[in-house]
Formats: structure tokens, sequence, C-alpha cells
């Protein structure tokens, strides 16, 4: 009798261990879940930048998206006419629920309210970088904005 009490405490012991494992399994599958639709409704706060080059019109030109790259190359997002600015000058990146400003070792570096910018630095409304010869004013906002980029004037302002 005793075999049988035993191979009954063994089953026992089985189905608790089973059910347990299917109790974490569960749990840990809800969570990916949660964490899915939270990573999916995250939204970027919307940046629009005011373009004030010594040549040429001032541009305005929105953004909703984590990365933006200003410089010389025609592929970044900000392209920039100036011979002072190099291909690759500057980042801005949203992370840690902030937006950024990095400068990609440029050759005449980057500037943040007329500090040069040495390590990634945060940026808020209101904010002048200046590459080079030419300067953006930073614009934040809370919502997201998805509209094409716009010319806001033909004004040349130093």
């Amino acid at each position: 009798m005793s075999g049988s009490i035993v191979l009954a405490l063994r089953l026992v012991t089985a189905l608790a261990l089973f059910a347990f494992l299917g109790w974490a399994l569960y749990f840990l599958y809800r969570e990916v879940n949660r964490q899915g639709l939270s990573l999916a409704n995250r939204r970027i706060p919307g940046i629009s930048l005011t373009v004030k080059q010594e040549a040429g019109p001032s541009s305005l030109k929105y953004f909703a998206q984590s990365e933006i790259v200003l410089g010389r190359d025609p592929g970044c997002e900000i392209p920039l006419i100036d011979d002072t600015v190099s291909t690759r000058h500057a980042q801005l990146t949203y992370h840690h629920n902030q937006w950024w400003l990095e400068d990609l070792a440029s050759t005449n570096g980057t500037f943040l309210n007329g500090t040069q910018v040495s390590m990634p630095t945060v940026i808020t409304s209101g904010d002048e970088i200046k590459c080079g010869a030419t300067r953006l004013v930073v614009s934040l906002s809370e919502n997201v904005i998805n509209e094409p980029t716009q010319k806001i004037g033909k004004k040349n302002e130093k």
C-alpha cells in the first residue's frame, strides 16, 4: 500500500509542477502583450525646426520621428546648404521622454544657445541650434504632427 501512496504523491507533485509552469507561462504571455500594447501606443511628441540659413529663405520643418540627422548630405532629414556644415553634422534623438542634441564629430562644432555641444544634451522649446552659419530654432509640441514641410517666409534673418 505504501507504493500506491508514493505513486499518488508523485502524480500530485507532477500536476502541481505543471500547474505552476502553466500559470507562470500565462503570466509571462499577459505581460509581453501588455508591454507590446504599451509600446505600440507610445507616441513621439512632434518637433518643428525653423531653419534660418544665410542664403535663402527661412523654412519650417515638422517631424514626428525619433531620429533626425542634420548635415550637408542630401540623405539627411534636414539637408543644410552651407559649406561650413559637415556631411553628417548633428543628430536629434528622442529617448527617455526627452529630445537630445548630439554633435556627430563635425569639423566646426554644434552650438546650443551659444554653447558648444560636446556630449548629448537635452533640448527644449525655444532653443537655438547653430551648425556652421545655419541657425535652427526648436519648437516642441505634445502632439504628433504629420504635416508636410512648409516654407514660412522669404526674409533673410541674421
